[in-house]
């Protein structure tokens, strides 16, 4: 299995070590890793883009593992998975997306900015929006305009193996509409989704950590380096 994380998440995040738990567990290959300037990774958040988040983790795949993997994508990291997925299908046995959030520069910041905001972006200075993670996100011009360069749902986007997605009722960040979308958008001969009445975005209660296990049981193992 490879983890994705989030957007301005780290590899020490509950899903991250569950899953690296369960996995050691039970016999199977896991890597977890930092986006870079995320977590212990260099670089500034800010500075960087989903592209730079796509390299990152298409060179982890690359240089950590050997054959098709199970990806795991929480939020930003469902984006990235489906990203990776749709240039490499070779290198996937199957998806899970946690949350998955993808296109969300384009369909969530862009859109929720004013014609203000959006002018002065478009002028090269940043834009902020307010986080529960603490700090502001810096939202740049590069980080927009990188992002239409790598939006999955406004293309056919095949998925030639098992994916599963699981999305909290309660998710404040990502509306289950965008969890419907994907599934009508994305063509996969086993695609399902789960819904869990109540869960939010951080999808990491005891009862949700079960399902993102049970999810990826039921999918073909990938290959170990």
């Amino acid at each position: 299995m490879v983890f994705l994380g989030g957007l301005r998440s780290d590899m020490e995040g509950s899903k991250a070590l569950f899953l690296q738990s369960w996995a050691e567990a039970s016999g199977r290959a896991f890597v977890r890793f930092d986006y870079s300037g995320h977590g212990q990774s260099p670089g500034r958040f800010a500075e960087g883009c989903i592209g730079d988040w796509l390299a990152d983790a298409g060179a982890v795949l690359q240089a950590a593992t050997r054959g098709p993997q199970v990806l795991v994508g929480s939020s930003m990291g469902g984006w990235i998975a489906l990203a990776l997925a749709r240039a490499r299908p070779d290198l996937v046995a199957g998806l899970v997306g946690i949350a998955a959030a993808p296109d969300f520069t384009e369909d969530d910041f862009w859109a929720r900015m004013s014609p203000d905001q959006q002018a002065a972006l478009m002028a090269g200075r940043s834009v902020f929006f307010p986080s529960d993670q603490g700090e502001p996100f810096e939202i740049t011009r590069r980080m927009i305009e990188d992002g239409r360069e790598n939006l999955v749902l406004r293309a056919p986007l095949d998925l030639p193996f098992p994916v599963r997605l699981l999305h909290g009722t309660a998710d404040a960040s990502v509306p289950v509409s965008l969890a419907l979308r994907l599934m009508d958008h994305a063509a996969s001969p086993d695609l399902r989704l789960t819904l869990v009445k109540g869960a939010d975005h951080r999808f990491s209660s005891p009862e949700c950590l079960d399902l993102i296990r049970a999810a990826i049981e039921g999918l073909p193992r990938g290959n170990a380096l």
